[in-house]
């Protein structure tokens, strides 16, 4: 079972607005190590390398797994990485100061309960500077763009995927697997509860809200109905 990260940003007044898309070594060095890690969190929970499958880490990086190295960095990036960026850009194009930072404590939860058997990925998050507390449209809007980026990610693989099924190549499972694991983040964040996105889109626009979470679950059980029905004999390893 894995629940996604919960992708999310907190306010914080750290610089003045900056109209233009920048970064720095600490956002970058923070970005790669969470993503490295989630990447690996990913690789032992469905390579069956747990507590709860009784697997062995000698046998994470075995012929039968390689496959899944390519998969857990695509949904890690997808996923998360993206989702991340997407709040960053949106927040920094309308002029306001925007970094990620991760959560060394939340990397650690996330490498344990990956090696129990489930996932609660909190990496990080994208901190935001310079929007003030009572305006809702900038930080709705904000808001929106990560999961608005996840539900892209899913469509295209899940388009993709349709095509490798109708012309015969087993590979399109791998591609429902990835439309699923964005739509679950996605849909995840979209909770109305708490730091999470979904929270901030409501008190921004509720219809909007609504209208956003009730079209991503209905993604989200599609994508997973379509990988468990469709799935394909050779992942039983």
């Amino acid at each position: 079972m894995m629940g996604p990260q919960p992708a999310t940003y907190t306010y914080a007044w750290t610089n003045p607005p900056r109209p233009r898309l920048t970064t720095s070594r600490t956002e970058l060095r923070d970005i790669v190590i969470a993503y490295v890690v989630l990447t690996f969190d990913l690789l032992i929970l469905y390579s069956g390398v747990t507590v709860l499958a009784g697997g062995s880490a000698s046998t994470l990086l075995s012929p039968a797994h390689l496959l899944w190295i390519p998969i857990a960095m695509t949904a890690a990036f997808t996923g998360f990485v993206a989702h991340e960026m997407a709040h960053k850009i949106t927040a920094q194009r309308r002029g306001f100061w925007a970094e990620f930072r991760m959560s060394p404590m939340g990397l650690v939860i996330s490498f344990i309960s990956a090696f129990i058997g489930f996932l609660w990925a909190a990496p990080g998050a994208t901190v935001v500077g310079g929007i003030g507390p009572y305006d809702v449209r900038n930080w709705g809007i904000t808001s929106l763009a990560g999961p608005l980026t996840n539900f892209g990610f899913a469509a295209l693989f899940y388009v993709g995927a349709i095509g490798l099924f109708l012309g015969g190549s087993t590979l399109y499972i791998w591609l429902l697997f990835l439309a699923f694991i964005n739509t679950w983040f996605g849909t995840f964040n979209l909770l109305p509860f708490g730091p999470l996105d979904g929270a901030k889109v409501r008190r921004w626009d509720s219809a909007l809200w609504l209208d956003a979470i009730v079209l991503s679950g209905a993604f989200t059980v599609i994508c997973l109905l379509a990988y468990f029905v469709f799935q394909s004999p050779f992942l039983a390893w």
